[in-house]
C-alpha cells in the first residue's frame, strides 16, 4: 500500500517503497505502510525530531525496545549509528521493521529480536530508544537504565501525560537526568542522560 511523502521535523522525510529518492537534504526513510504505521503518530514525530538533533550518534551502539516498525533504530542508522538492535515482543512487528531495515540498505547493521527486554543479552548502549506506554516504562526503570552505559542517552515516549512525573522520577532514582521533557497533545517525550 502506498501514501504520499511527508516530512517529519528538519531532518527526515518518510516515503513508501519504490519512490524515487529526495534531492533536497533530507534523510530518507522507506517505510511499508501498515498495522505499525509510518511515522505519523505524535509520539514517533516526537521521538525523531528530538534523533535528528542529538549529537553523538556516528558510531553508536543503540537499543530500540518496542521498535515496531523500526523507524526510530532505522533513523539512527541513517545519522551514523553503527549497528541497532530491535526488540519488539509482536513478531508480525519484527517482520515490518526485518523488511523495513532491507528496504533501507540496512540489513546488516540491525539485529532482531522477538520478546521482552530481558531477551536482550548485551549492554552498555550508547542510545536506548523507547517508544512504549508509560506504565511499562515505569516497570522497566531499573532495567532499562542499566542497559545503557554512562554517558549514554535515553529516549522515553508514548508517555501519557499521567504518567509523566512518575516515569522521570523513576529513571532519575535509577541514575539518569532529565534533559528535555516534551508534553505534546495527548502524550509526552523525556530525554535523559545516564550519569
Amino acid at each position: 500500500m502506498t501514501y504520499t511523502p511527508f516530512d517529519i521535523g528538519s531532518k527526515f522525510r518518510i516515503i513508501p517503497a519504490n519512490h524515487p529518492p529526495s534531492n533536497d537534504n533530507r534523510t530518507d526513510l522507506v517505510m511499508q505502510r501498515g498495522a505499525f504505521g509510518s511515522g505519523e503518530h505524535e509520539t514517533t514525530e516526537s521521538c525523531l525530531e528530538i534523533l535528528g538533533s542529538l549529537p553523538g550518534i556516528s558510531g553508536a551502539r543503540v537499543l530500540d525496545l518496542g521498535s515496531g516498525t523500526g523507524i526510530l533504530a532505522i533513523a539512527a542508522l541513517h545519522l551514523g549509528a553503527e549497528h541497532a538492535v530491535c526488540v519488539d515482543i509482536e513478531p508480525k512487528a519484527v517482520e515490518t521493521a526485518e523488511s523495513n531495515c532491507r528496504l533501507n540498505g540496512l540489513r546488516d547493521r540491525v539485529t532482531h529480536v522477538t520478546g521482552v527486554l530481558n531477551a536482550v543479552t548485551e549492554s552498555d548502549f550508547d542510545i536506548v530508544l523507547a517508544n512504549i506506554y508509560g506504565d511499562i516504562l515505569l516497570g522497566l526503570a531499573q532495567s532499562l537504565s542499566a542497559k545503557l552505559k554512562a554517558g549514554g542517552t535515553l529516549l522515553l515516549s508514548g508517555i501519557l501525560w499521567e504518567y509523566n512525573f512518575d516515569v522521570r522520577q523513576a529513571y532519575e532514582k535509577n541514575g539518569c537526568e532529565v534533559i528535555h521533557n516534551h508534553m505534546l497533545e495527548e502524550f509526552s517525550t523525556v530525554l535523559l542522560r545516564k550519569r
